[in-house]
């Protein structure tokens, strides 16, 4: 068993001067926690120049290493287990979060290679389905702690590793660049939705009607709008995070693709305890605007705490979640230690619930997160006919969006989002998102309005710029 190398650098409340030193490295991507504006959060993750890489398109997945590219039709999970195992025998550094590993994403379209539905929705932001990055490296920022902390894995190229220290010395507190930009991003056109808010009406109308005969619960019906873009998607992404901080953010750019994820929903996060590997889920379902006045929002908060259909819209995906993170718990071990909690962000308030579990000593972390996939939050339930109804009223595919965004550690800690508030570029487009969970007494008006209101700020913070 080799030791992580560990190395302390001067610790700022504001990350993003760190990635600006380290972005131009191959695949550098931050996991966010949106400090220091933002009220939840904790940790900061950057890292780059993964040794190898898997993209997932469709029932292909190609693997990027050292000795050159190959493809494989195997579980694209079994694929990403295998990629990590190499990196698992090192010592444990408590309270670390990530100390090399796995960074990422999980497309909802990957979702498809699980849970057999129809293929009808049009692909319109064309990138994998699943793309994770093995990193031998990763800075870590604990805003709680007000410390940062480098750590290098056994297997990090000892080059690569003065690089990174090289880059981070160069002053003791960096700043980001104040000079004007070279390539400013800007919008070419206004942001256009794929769906008519009649075609909108007629859809939720249609998911009604199947809740009506049975066939399902809950459905997450949402809409897509796309703009074309130029310039620098770094400097949207600073925009995005300044106007609506998320503790679940994240920024990955690669060659004329790029995810910018300002979310506020986690997928599943695991710890160590008492050599137990514990699981946690927060859905989030029910969601209203935040308040112009003080009193105007505590009313609002009021009212969505005290909503019997938002209520019982997270009672269900709770009740979903259990069982899918119960499928490899230890049997009694689950948990709802919160429910229907109050959280509040910059633009709207919600409901909140937590799950908990422990890791059956059997099972793996990437067991675990393969059937939980697609999170509950946005499928419905029961999840399959869900699935199915969305892909026959959805026109156009999620891409990463409603997939999940995160790491998976060598110390077997994980944590990953539901990627929500998240915008994909694919080099001309860049595609937005929204929607909400629709149950029997939804109105369309309200359930279009509340959709829109969870990316307003986001559309008009790169409109404005």
């Amino acid at each position: 068993m080799l030791p992580i190398r560990l190395k302390d650098i001067p610790y700022q409340p504001d990350s993003a001067p760190l990635f600006a030193a380290l972005r131009d490295l191959p695949d550098a991507i931050w996991l966010d926690s949106g400090k220091p504006r933002s009220l939840q959060g904790c940790f900061d993750i950057i890292s780059a120049s993964p040794d190898s890489l898997i993209e997932t398109r469709g029932q292909q997945s190609t693997i990027i290493d050292s000795d050159g590219s190959r493809t494989s039709a195997e579980d694209p999970f079994l694929l990403v287990k295998q990629l990590l195992e190499p990196m698992l025998d090192v010592g444990e550094i408590p309270e670390a979060p990530f100390i090399g590993g796995l960074l990422g994403y999980f497309g909802y379209d990957l979702g498809r290679y699980l849970v057999d539905i129809p293929n009808t929705a049009e692909t319109v932001a064309d990138l994998p389905d699943m793309r994770i990055g093995r990193y031998l490296w990763s800075l870590v920022v604990n805003h709680q702690a007000r410390r940062s902390q480098l750590f290098f894995h056994p297997l990090c190229p000892k080059d690569l590793e003065a690089d990174i220290c090289q880059r981070l010395a160069k002053e003791p507190e960096l700043k980001l660049e104040q000079e004007p930009v070279d390539n400013p991003f800007k919008l070419k056109t206004p942001f256009v939705p794929t769906l008519s808010q009649e075609t909108y009406r007629k859809s939720i109308g249609a998911v009604k009607d199947y809740i009506a005969s049975g066939d399902c619960y809950q459905t997450n019906f949402t809409q897509h709008l796309s703009a074309e873009y130029e310039g620098d998607l770094w400097h949207a992404y600073l925009a995005l995070r300044e106007a609506t901080p998320a503790p679940y953010a994240a920024f990955w750019q690669w060659p004329d693709q790029a995810i910018l994820s300002i979310s506020p929903e986690r997928f599943i996060k695991t710890d160590i305890e008492n050599d137990q590997i514990t699981v946690e889920t927060k859905p989030i379902k029910g969601t209203i605007l935040r308040g112009e006045t003080v009193e105007e929002d505590q009313e609002n908060a009021i009212q969505l705490v005290n909503s019997s259909k938002d209520r019982a819209e997270n009672l269900m995906i709770v009740d979903l979640l259990r069982n899918d993170i119960g499928r490899n718990c230890e049997p009694g071990s689950i948990r709802v230690p919160e429910l229907f909690s109050l959280e509040s962000f910059p633009n709207v308030h919600h409901l909140v619930s937590t799950v908990t579990g422990v890791l059956r000593s059997d099972r793996s972390i990437i067991d675990l997160l393969r059937d939980s996939f697609p999170g509950g939050s946005i499928t419905g339930a029961p999840k399959k006919r869900a699935m199915e109804i969305i892909e026959e009223l959805e026109p156009v595919r999620r891409s990463v969006y409603c997939g999940s965004i995160g790491y998976i550690s060598a110390s077997n800690r994980m944590d990953t989002n539901i990627a929500i508030r998240t915008m994909v570029a694919d080099g001309t487009h860049i595609h937005c998102w929204g929607g909400g969970g629709i149950v029997a007494d939804s109105e369309a008006d309200a359930e279009f309005e509340e959709s829109m209101n969870k990316i307003r700020a986001l559309l008009n913070c790169l409109e404005a710029l």
